[in-house]
């Protein structure tokens, strides 16, 4: 099953986090499939985002506010009147979490309570797409991927708060939605990666900008091993289900992972080495002696589930996704225009995505 624009066109779609990485390009997303949209989010940060390079804002109403404001939350919802909710607000960065642990919490859980509670006083909402990570898991290293099933944990207060959110949500499905209540999924994508991301202490934006300042790119954990994936694979994921919650509702009403293909778990090593291959231009990276806080060293999702029941499986393979992000910041660095390169770049996902189901 692949994204279905004919399912989106005209649907009331409520989206927080809209004004960070992955909630700017759903934004672009969702604009191209003609959804109406109202986002609710911080203000971007930084003087570089993806959300004012690609002007993300020009196609949909967009609103500055906190998730853990509840009032602000849910009178921008009820407001609204949404179809369909999904939640990608978040704080969402591990080692920022180990030096503001209070708002980690306050915004992964608490955020999650409010939204959820806004969803409660909204009938118009038939679908909640709630967007957690592959760090929920009690992470115990081992070489086989995570199932749905496997419990919640998470060594640091980020990966903690959200397996948090998690149990939030399947507390909520239980208590208020089974009855009639709107379908409530959560989904746990991996180490998402592409172009317009210039968060601080992520590993490809960090790699980028070293390239950009011609210095090597300087490298903490190489031998750390994630799960990869270009941000428009666990995007079609969210899209795809949503589609099945609103044909299916609970039978769909659970966790699901979102990650991608086996063999595109690799270490950080590999990936800096792929970026140096493909951006060129003398580009070269170190290693980090230092001591830094805690990391997972190993950690893959098992996609099965998704793949069988969502008809959802990714599309481009790790080199093909470090192509296109290398492609995506050399283009903005030449000052072309990114909002349509973002847009060509969902296009030809969708393309490559219909070719391989």
């Amino acid at each position: 099953m692949s994204v279905d624009a004919s399912f989106w066109r005209g649907k009331r779609v409520f989206l927080t986090g809209h004004t960070g990485f992955k909630g700017g390009w759903l934004s672009l997303w969702l604009q191209s499939l003609g959804a109406e949209l109202q986002g609710l989010a911080l203000a971007p940060e930084g003087p570089h985002n993806l959300f004012t390079e690609a002007r993300v804002g020009h196609g949909m109403a967009s609103s500055v506010g906190d998730i853990r404001d509840l009032e602000t939350l849910r009178s921008a919802m009820v407001a609204f009147r949404p179809d369909i909710v999904i939640h990608m607000a978040a704080q969402p960065l591990v080692r920022l979490s180990y030096a503001e642990p209070v708002q980690t919490y306050a915004t992964n859980v608490m955020g999650t309570v409010h939204l959820l509670e806004a969803v409660r006083q909204t009938p118009s909402v038939r679908v909640v797409v709630n967007v957690t990570t592959d760090k929920c898991y009690e992470n115990k290293e081992w070489a086989w991927g995570y199932r749905e099933d496997e419990p919640m944990g998470g060594y640091d207060p980020y990966s903690n708060s959200k397996g948090c959110a998690e149990l939030v949500s399947s507390a909520y499905r239980q208590s208020f939605f089974q009855q009639g209540g709107p379908a409530l999924a959560t989904a746990r994508a991996g180490n998402v990666i592409g172009g317009g991301d210039w968060a601080t202490d992520r590993l490809v934006p960090d790699i980028l900008r070293a390239f950009e300042r011609n210095e090597p790119a300087v490298i903490r954990n190489p031998h750390s091993t994630r799960p990869w994936q270009h941000v428009l694979e666990p995007l079609a994921g969210y899209l795809v289900l949503a589609q099945r919650l609103w044909e299916g509702g609970a039978s769909f009403a659970e966790g699901w992972n979102l990650g991608p293909r086996e063999e595109d778990a690799r270490p950080v090593q590999w990936i800096v080495e792929q970026l140096v291959d493909q951006w060129g231009r003398g580009a070269r990276w170190q290693l980090d002696g230092g001591t830094h806080p805690h990391e997972a060293n190993y950690l893959k999702l098992d996609i099965s589930k998704a793949r069988a029941r969502l008809g959802w499986q990714p599309s481009w393979r790790l080199a093909d996704a470090l192509r296109h992000i290398v492609t995506w910041h050399q283009a903005w660095l030449a000052k072309q225009d990114v909002r349509a390169l973002c847009l060509q770049q969902i296009a030809q996902y969708t393309h490559d995505s219909k070719s391989i189901a």
